[in-house]
């Protein structure tokens, strides 16, 4: 299934669903994000997904890193809520959502590196070589804001 995203844009269709997701920065011993390169878009982002029923914030973090790459974390901090409305994603089978996410930062507590349905890449990256990488700019602020190592988490 594709997506399309938006922001503040006009011609955006309008959302039909209000979806809680949650994601995670992921880092190595050597201060390089996890970033997987989205099937869906073919843009790189951290991993995450819509929360379950079943599932806790930081349970869901921690269920969609697993799947999405095949480690296992623990999760150690927040860097923030994005809940922006002007942030609209349409999928070809006709959701068009408005995404509420809450971002987490994370430690590898185990597992092994394993490209999933929803991806095409995995890739840890350093700081500098984030802006030669296609990806959304909602993705970006996320991980600028962890590397501005705030004191307190965005709320937005």
């Amino acid at each position: 299934m594709a997506r399309t995203e938006y922001y503040d844009d006009p011609y955006a269709p309008e959302p039909n669903s209000l979806v809680v997701a949650a994601s995670a920065v992921v880092t190595d011993g050597q201060g390089r994000l996890l970033l997987q390169r989205r099937r869906d878009n073919d843009l790189w982002a951290l991993p995450g997904g819509a929360v379950d029923m079943t599932d806790s914030l930081p349970g869901a973090a921690v269920r969609e890193v697993k799947e999405e790459t095949g480690l296992d974390v623990e999760i150690t901090g927040l860097v923030g809520t994005y809940t922006d409305p002007r942030h609209v994603i349409a999928y070809s089978d006709g959701e068009v959502r408005r995404q509420f996410n809450i971002c987490f930062t994370a430690r590898i507590t185990g597992g092994s590196l394993a490209i999933s349905e929803e991806s095409t890449e995995l890739r840890f990256v350093a700081p500098q070589e984030l802006a030669s990488l296609p990806m959304h700019h909602t993705q970006r602020l996320r991980i600028r804001h962890f590397l501005e190592h705030r004191s307190a988490p965005y709320l937005g």
